[in-house]
């Protein structure tokens, strides 16, 4: 992936065809071996690190920042002294797992870097030429190729926001973590646009449904015709978008029964969005048995005098935590034959609900401080109240 950035970016191209020893890892650019003086005169070489805004998968933008970072000792002039030109900050900041950065230098130009060649190649300069005026055989362009790491992402194209925000080494808490959304009705799917931007490695989505015409009117994005008068299986539709972007969408076109929630065992964590209390509860109950934690969303809304009012549900249950769970969902079905029983759904209620459910599990992976430790909320619509219970110390 980061080769071919390379090769169609003109700017990234140039940098490398001159013998620029650079990388694009974790949304960042890396260029090696650029050789510098340190206090002690002796000739070093450190490496710069650039934040990488692109346009797209294969070309990039203007620099958002002049700013840039660089991994070793704080570059010095001939006798010895700090090179204040570029003087910004010096402090240890891990980027990433395998990025850890020792200062930050500033050089703006009157009117910023136009380019990443430009960009790079100045800082180069500036920190290689009292090295080379000691030794003039030491040289940044060792035209050395570097073996392209993300193609190990789960991504299909580079996570530059994560980088942008310098999150990455946050982000990482999610890697190698198995998800499972069962049911994609409303809820799951909000779940699933949510999820998918992060980089846990697989994500298995379960639902025995076709894709409808009202499921569009609830749904991220917004379904054509043509993709409705396919009446495609829910989980493919959905497999379809976010496959376009995550590279571990897995999906199960069927029903969770007994004969095969075995499947759930090898999950980090489940989101459970079934509307049925029966099938609610034999999921909830192999995943406590097998100690997965889940995370479970439901949401009631009613007409009254001709407005909205409900509440929205989120219940955790962890091999630590469970004992609340009977008396904050029911495990009886309410009666379908029952003509004032409603399945009201919004989507920006599908979508709250979802966004609930998925801070809460970023808190529990450790991404989000989580203070309350809360097993059970619920969200009134009419009041706008927000109430946490079932805490844990």
């Amino acid at each position: 992936m980061s080769q071919l950035l390379i090769s169609l970016s003109p700017d990234l191209k140039r940098l490398r065809d001159e013998g620029y020893e650079i990388e694009v890892k974790a949304g960042y650019l890396l260029a090696h071996h650029i050789p510098y003086l340190n206090s002690s005169k002796e000739i070093k070489y450190g490496t710069l690190v650039s934040e990488l805004t692109l346009s797209n998968n294969t070309l990039t933008a203007r620099p958002n920042t002049h700013v840039i970072y660089f991994i070793g000792e704080f570059p010095c002039n001939k006798d010895g002294s700090i090179i204040t030109a570029i003087q910004h900050q010096s402090q240890i900041q891990r980027l990433h797992e395998n990025i850890t950065i020792n200062h930050s230098f500033s050089n703006k130009p009157p009117t910023g870097y136009a380019n990443y060649y430009l960009k790079v190649s100045r800082y180069a300069e500036i920190i290689s030429a009292p090295a080379k005026s000691i030794d003039n055989t030491v040289t940044e362009k060792t035209f050395k190729l570097i073996p392209d790491e993300d193609a190990h992402s789960v991504f299909k194209y580079f996570d530059t926001n994560s980088s942008r925000a310098n999150i990455n080494i946050v982000n990482s808490k999610f890697n190698g973590q198995k998800i499972a959304i069962i049911g994609l009705g409303g809820t799951g799917a909000y779940i699933l646009d949510l999820v998918a931007k992060t980089p846990v490695s697989e994500i298995h989505i379960y639902d025995g449904d076709d894709f409808l015409q009202h499921n569009a009117f609830r749904a991220p994005g917004a379904a054509s015709n043509e993709v409705l008068n396919l009446k495609k299986r829910k989980v493919r539709y959905f497999e379809d978008i976010y496959s376009n972007m995550h590279k571990g969408i897995i999906s199960h076109d069927y029903y969770l029964t007994e004969t095969n929630l075995e499947e759930l065992k090898q999950m980090s964590y489940v989101f459970i969005c079934v509307d049925k209390n029966s099938v609610r509860k034999s999921i909830m109950d192999y995943l406590i048995h097998h100690g997965v934690t889940f995370f479970d969303v439901g949401l009631g809304v009613n007409i009254v005098d001709d407005f909205l009012i409900g509440t929205l549900r989120l219940t955790i249950g962890t091999a630590q935590k469970n004992d609340h769970l009977s008396k904050r969902i029911s495990s009886t079905d309410a009666d379908a034959d029952n003509e004032y029983s409603t399945n009201i759904q919004i989507a920006d209620l599908n979508a709250l609900n979802a966004t609930l459910a998925v801070i809460k599990w970023k808190k529990i992976s450790g991404f989000y401080q989580d203070l309350e430790k809360e097993h059970h909320s619920t969200y009134s619509l009419n009041v706008a109240q927000l109430i946490n219970e079932d805490l844990t110390t």
